[in-house]
């Protein structure tokens, strides 16, 4: 592929005769950031390690740049990693930690001084050379483990679930801070996560993954909007999902009653799995309704209310500014647009 700094081809890893990846092609383009999502076990930490050369594929090319590196070790590849643990050494000040690569490539000490004092400014940490790691919160030792990895200049930097480790509000300011570093620095990142929202808030591409196969690759909007099966409907964000099937182009039937659509393509008769987000879900009058429900529980969740609402046997889950009390009988409605139409799934 045309500037794709990073191009896996057919990759499958086994551990212990267990298939972990299972023939996978990826693209990454330059200064792209990737996000690798998925649940635990699903081959996203394989798939990073492998980039990264920790791991051999057993079949399958790794190219960087163009050039194939299934034989280069990790040292001699242009790109650093940034593990959960971030691994800092806790004998050395700040300064030195980040120093530690530019030190084994006998870098002269003016120029490490210059390289080192640029990132302590970039990542707010300008007065702390001197501190030990064990004086620093957990957010400063996570921009220490990134500085010390970007210092070194690498092409791509992998990041390996790196803020697994901290509290909701440091992880929220982190991502932002990681996106604009991402885009100031003009480098490569790949990350692996299995934090649905991280993913949909930092990255330019998401690929999803689950049993060691690619299900979905695409922008956030994409892959929140138009997921290509249920596991990623069901993995991205919170999903309502139907048995259908499919009576002509746009027109589908669920819950005994039949709908249009915007979705065609599908064979007569087909049955299909129904994707309804709980955002999708309008409140009305029950004689307004496309279907009548009764409420069965009501959360507040600050932005919005958080109800069941059970309907023609199934119970949906919605997301609205409105609110109906237990027990009311209300109408949901929705449009076209909202229903979308997947291949049924395993």
């Amino acid at each position: 592929m045309d500037n794709a700094i990073i191009q896996l081809n057919n990759i499958t890893k086994k551990f212990d005769g267990e298939i972990v990846l299972d023939d996978i092609t990826l693209s990454v383009k330059e200064n792209e950031f990737v996000t690798l999502l998925g649940p635990s076990g699903c081959g996203k930490t394989t798939t990073l390690r492998i980039i990264g050369g920790f791991e051999s594929p057993d079949e399958g090319e790794v190219y960087f740049d163009g050039k194939l590196i299934n034989d280069v070790p990790p040292f001699k590849r242009q790109l650093n990693t940034v593990f959960q643990k971030y691994a800092l050494f806790p004998h050395l000040n700040v300064f030195e930690n980040i120093a530690f690569g530019l030190r084994i490539k006998k870098m002269d000490e003016h120029t490490i001084t210059k390289k080192v004092e640029k990132m302590l400014e970039l990542f707010n940490l300008k007065n702390y050379g001197k501190r030990r790691i064990n004086q620093l919160s957990g957010g400063q030792q996570q921009r220490i483990a990134i500085a010390r990895a970007l210092v070194n200049e690498p092409k791509v930097l992998l990041l390996d679930e790196p803020l697994g480790a901290l509290d909701l509000k440091l992880r929220k300011e982190m991502q932002h801070e990681l996106k604009e570093m991402q885009q100031q620095l003009g480098i490569t990142f790949i990350y692996v996560t299995h934090d649905q929202e991280e993913a949909l808030t930092m990255s330019d591409t998401i690929v999803v993954m689950n049993d060691g196969i690619i299900q979905q690759m695409g922008t956030p909007i994409d892959i929140y909007n138009e997921p290509e099966n249920a596991f990623v409907a069901d993995f991205i964000g919170e999903s309502n999902i139907l048995d259908g099937i499919m009576h002509d182009d746009y027109l589908v039937e669920f819950l005994g009653k039949k709908f249009k659509c915007v979705d065609y393509g599908f064979g007569r008769g087909e049955e299909v799995d129904v994707v309804i987000r709980p955002e999708d879900l309008d409140l009305t009058p029950p004689g307004e309704g496309k279907l009548i429900g009764v409420v069965k529980s009501v959360i507040f969740k600050g932005v919005h209310y958080e109800m069941d609402i059970e309907a023609n046997g199934f119970e949906f889950l919605v997301h609205s500014t409105d609110m109906a009390p237990v027990g009311a009988t209300v109408g949901l409605t929705f449009t076209p647009d909202d229903i979308h139409i997947m291949e049924k799934g395993e």
